[in-house]
């Protein structure tokens, strides 16, 4: 079943108010918010219990939304990405220099995924602009696959919660590293 319009344009809202959200993903639900909006990013970080040096995945509905926070100008970069957008694959990009520091934590480089997921696809589409995109679980635990999950575990300290399904992915997305081609963690 597709999400409503309304509940997308609600997340959206939320998201430019500065909130924090959950959404469904390929393989389990998402905390998401404006990747340029500093306190929504330390808000999220909070919730989730997270280490800001790790950095945080960007997911986009198409890749013209994520150009303006990493560098694609590689042929071999290009080339690497291919056909796995959009898709259940991250790749670790070189981040460009105005990117946050609190989008990359302690790397110089952001992970980022155009999703193939409709309900992701369509909020990215409903925002205007790539979101922050994270496990909906505090770090270390198993990450929520369903509404009921998310809401048990975040109650009601998220903004919004865009109901849905995760798509067919068993485990987490693939990460890979665009400069070598290494899975850095299988999919």
């Amino acid at each position: 079943m597709a999400t409503s319009a309304f509940r997308l344009r609600l997340a959206a809202r939320a998201i430019a108010q500065g909130g924090v959200i959950a959404y469904p993903t390929e393989a389990v639900f998402g905390l998401g918010c404006d990747p340029l909006n500093e306190q929504a990013v330390t808000r999220l970080l909070a919730l989730k219990q997270r280490d800001p040096a790790k950095g945080l995945i960007l997911i986009a509905a198409e890749r013209d939304q994520l150009e303006p926070y990493v560098d694609f100008d590689s042929p071999q970069v290009s080339a690497r990405i291919g056909d796995t957008w959009p898709g259940p694959v991250t790749w670790i990009l070189p981040a460009r220099p105005q990117t946050p520091a609190w989008l990359t934590g302690a790397h110089d480089t952001l992970a980022v995924r155009v999703t193939a997921h409709p309900t992701a696809a369509a909020l990215c589409r409903a925002c205007g602009d790539a979101i922050v995109s994270t496990s909906a679980n505090h770090s270390g635990q198993t990450p929520a696959r369903t509404l009921s999950a998310v809401r048990l575990r975040f109650g009601d300290e998220l903004d919004s919660v865009v109901p849905g399904h995760c798509g067919g992915q068993a485990g987490p997305t693939e990460i890979r590293d665009s400069r070598t081609g290494k899975v850095l963690r299988a999919g």
